[in-house]
């Protein structure tokens, strides 16, 4: 289970209609609804300060929101749509829905390396690049894991880790078909600039080498 799911605290609209949402921007609210879970819909106003900071963060509409609205129960949300001011492109108004703990959602999980200490590329120098941090996977809403683990031993410089060698946490998988890779390791700069120099010496006394008689 995630360690920590975010909390998006709330106000409860009193008012309703466009009239209501445009006095909320001006007090510098977003207007926003909460919808889903056999339960009515219940429009909120989001602080703009707050939501604008998280919708620069990234990653938004694939992040799980523990919801908090005084005089409501606390909710799972994930957010479903964000309309925004054509002009200034700024968020106008945001669309949550409500999750049951057996909902399947896209979330992007964070990726823990292990066993740098057991892999030979590592410990001749070699670098860890990683490649994607997060992996995008179809989760349980009530059982979202907390990490993917990868396992470097064995790795060699050149060799990469894939999505098909790692035990994703059970009920999940990736959201992309292909087999892509998640970290390599490569040679370090020096190495790699010694190689080059060396191919290009051995290149040189090639060309310059007399021809046989």
């Amino acid at each position: 289970m995630a360690g920590e799911i975010p909390n998006l605290e709330a106000l409860e609209r009193t008012g309703t209609g466009k009239g209501a949402a445009r006095q909320a921007r001006r007090d510098g609210m977003v207007p926003g609804i909460v919808f889903g879970g056999e339960k009515d819909p219940l429009p909120i106003n989001i602080p703009f300060n707050k939501l604008f900071k998280m919708l620069k963060a990234g990653r938004f509409k694939s992040t799980l929101f523990n919801m908090k609205v005084d005089g409501h129960e606390d909710v799972r949300v994930i957010c479903r749509d964000v309309q925004r001011d054509v002009v200034k492109d700024l968020p106008t108004h945001v669309d949550f829905m409500r999750l049951r703990r057996t909902t399947k959602i896209n979330l992007f999980i964070p990726v823990e390396f292990v066993n740098e200490d057991a892999a030979p590329g590592i410990k001749r120098g070699g670098v860890l690049t990683i490649v994607r941090p997060e992996i995008e996977l179809v989760v349980t809403a009530g059982e979202i894991p907390e990490k993917v683990v990868v396992d470097l031993t064995g790795l060699e410089i050149g060799d990469s880790t894939t999505i098909s060698g790692v035990d994703l946490p059970a009920g999940t998988k990736a959201t992309i078909d292909r087999d892509f890779v998640i970290a390599a390791i490569s040679a370090p700069t020096g190495l790699a600039s010694s190689d080059d120099e060396e191919e290009g010496d051995e290149a040189e006394v090639e060309v310059e080498a007399p021809a046989e008689e």
